[in-house]
């Protein structure tokens, strides 16, 4: 972990917690005072099926959901979450239809990309966004854009944490939010407190982890 300042929120099920460590971090977009690292949870079965059990509350009644849309390497989650969504054993709008799985190309420009074969895949559909965390909500709202720009439906958005409760009009659902983390904070990069008074950044952040400074 970044700084000596980290340890785990923790819930009921032993599979489901979030690791955070309290600090000064800059990601592309801002500075935050508290790094949220989701490493295990996209990438270890128990921990990625505990965050889907825990999401898909929030749709299986009444959503209906054709393609799970990927943001932030979160496809484990996102291959639990379908199989959680298909599930016949209770009432689901989704029982038994299948569900695609998907990830965007991004451009240069941080504009989000589908090739030719995966446009099917979109189109017409409806999508839910899947993101590790939804924060400053530009990259959420990057998502709602292309899935419009490319005809198809937002179902919803969706993360492991998630510091706003509304991104492009839709609803943000999250297992964790802001008041898990006792005085979580988000600057602009020219407007950081935490800079003005002389601390140095602990680390780089982004989607793929961090680089210590």
């Amino acid at each position: 972990m970044p700084t000596e300042n980290s340890y785990k929120i923790k819930t009921k099920n032993r599979n489901l917690f979030l690791r955070v460590s309290k600090g000064h971090f800059a990601t592309s977009h801002s500075h935050i005072n508290f790094y949220i690292d989701v490493t295990t949870q996209k990438t270890r079965l128990s921990e990625a099926t505990a965050v889907a059990k825990e999401l898909v509350s929030y749709y299986n009644n009444y959503t209906i959901v054709d393609t799970i849309l990927c943001l932030d390497g979160t496809e484990v989650i996102g291959t639990c979450l379908a199989n959680e969504l298909t599930r016949g054993n209770f009432v689901n709008m989704n029982a038994h239809q299948t569900i695609y799985v998907v990830t965007p190309e991004h451009t240069t420009g941080s504009q989000l990309l589908f090739r030719d074969n995966i446009v099917p895949m979109i189109a017409g559909k409806n999508v839910l966004i899947l993101a590790a965390s939804v924060t400053t909500g530009y990259t959420a709202q990057a998502a709602v854009e292309a899935i419009k720009y490319y005809s198809g439906h937002v179902a919803g958005i969706c993360s492991i944490f998630a510091s706003i409760d509304e991104c492009a009009g839709y609803p943000v659902r999250a297992v964790f939010h802001t008041n898990d983390l006792d005085g979580y904070a988000t600057y602009g990069s020219h407007e950081c407190p935490l800079c003005k008074e002389g601390q140095k950044i602990d680390a780089l952040v982004n989607s793929f982890g961090y680089s210590k400074l």
